[in-house]
């Protein structure tokens, strides 16, 4: 151990004869601890709302979802059809059509998505955790089942076959339209479940068996406005990435979670940095008392200082002794910060200290990255903090006492 560190654990321990420095010395560490338990339960708090959110869309995602590239549509051919089920990547694939339709009941209507799914569309994705009541729809069926909000603004329930549920999209077509009742393609449903996933998904789609949506948009046996696919345990996204895009070519965009909610992730970690970024300008006015703590411990040493210079020791190693106090004190006041976060992120997930609603206690999640982020900007902090502290140090100062 160097003789600097040595004597920088020893200022650290002791006290000083001045009571003012001791108390500046007290405040500096307590903002340091605050500080680095505050960030972290911020940042835990931030990730826990974030797990939240994005559970809800993840129930009705796949794992890769492939687009048509040109238009809405396009076309599995019975070879691409013969390679996918061959795929050891895959477990499970469903063929999707979703379109904007016209959804009426009684005297109410709105406009809606239908999702036509087929059998495997259940082994894909999730779907029964969110059907709210009722049941899933059957394939050989004019069964729906619609969102929550889409059933609340028209007043239809589950079975309720005396309110007749009408299914409207345009005709494809050149010319004037002479009559409304050729314009359109109609199908009467029944809904037979409601499902909750969040407001804007709530609002917008119905599903309905494949067969129902092919009919309603004209579309040919194999016309698809996309392909599903569930991926087997520990597979490597990217490999099945490539080796899907190899059977479907250039007619599709594969796209996995993440890309398929890409604005709520920006704007998710938009905030997560927004935060983070507004509590790191509250440690670096924390750190001020570091260096005012430090400023005033060289005052009050200058008399040992002028010794140990005496002695032989130069400036740059007196320096180096101040520079490792101030560092010594983030990193420790970091590292109990941390261990008070821990325990409080740790009390909030056991005992649901804090509540959002009666039933819903604010979700945290603890991350090992928030560890590393929390400690690294407290020892960087500290180490820029001590060194600004350190430079005032000359040898006129320990020289002449």
């Amino acid at each position: 151990m160097s003789f600097q560190l040595y004597i920088a654990k020893r200022y650290l321990r002791s006290k000083s004869t001045n009571n003012a420095i001791n108390f500046i010395t007290y405040i500096a560490v307590i903002g340091i601890v605050l500080g680095a338990a505050s960030l972290f339960i911020v940042l835990s708090g931030f990730a826990g709302l974030k797990d939240f959110t994005l559970q809800f869309s993840n129930e009705i995602d796949p794992d890769l979802k492939a687009e048509a590239t040109i238009g809405k549509s396009f076309v599995l051919t019975k070879n691409d059809i013969s390679k996918l089920n061959g795929l050891e990547d895959v477990a499970v694939y469903s063929k999707v059509i979703e379109e904007r339709v016209f959804i009426s009941s009684q005297d109410k209507n709105t406009l809606a998505t239908i999702k036509g799914v087929d059998a495997h569309f259940q082994n894909v994705v999730n779907i029964d955790s969110v059907i709210d009541y009722g049941s899933w729809l059957d394939q050989k069926s004019n069964q729906i089942v619609a969102g929550w909000g889409i059933s609340n603004n028209l007043s239809f329930g589950v079975l309720d076959y005396t309110k007749a549920i009408k299914i409207y999209v345009p005709k494809p077509g050149k010319g004037q339209i002479t009559s409304t009742k050729n314009a359109f393609n109609t199908v009467n449903a029944v809904n037979v479940g409601v499902f909750y996933i969040n407001e804007s998904l709530n609002d917008t789609y119905i599903f309905a068996p494949i067969d129902l949506a092919k009919n309603l948009l004209n579309y040919s046996p194999n016309q698809v406005s996309s392909v599903e696919f569930k991926l087997k345990e520990g597979v490597d996204e990217d490999i099945a990435k490539l080796n899907i895009q190899a059977i479907l070519g250039d007619k599709v965009v594969l796209k996995n979670r993440e890309q398929l909610n890409d604005a709520l992730y920006k704007m998710l970690n938009t905030e997560n940095l927004a935060v983070y970024l507004i509590f790191t300008l509250v440690l670096i006015i924390a750190f001020f008392n570091v260096i005012g703590s430090l400023i005033m411990m060289i005052l009050d040493k200058k008399q040992s200082l002028s010794t140990l210079f005496n002695i032989g020791a130069t400036v740059k190693d007196i320096r180096k002794i101040f520079f490792y106090q101030g560092s010594l004190m983030s990193i420790i006041g970091g590292l109990i910060g941390l261990g008070v976060a821990l325990i409080i992120t740790g009390l909030q997930k056991a005992f649901h200290l804090v509540m959002i609603t009666p039933s819903l206690a604010y979700p945290v999640t603890i991350k090992l990255e928030n560890l590393f982020i929390v400690f690294l900007t407290i020892s960087v902090l500290g180490i820029i903090a001590s060194k600004i502290a350190a430079v005032r140090i000359t040898k006129n100062l320990v020289q002449n006492y």
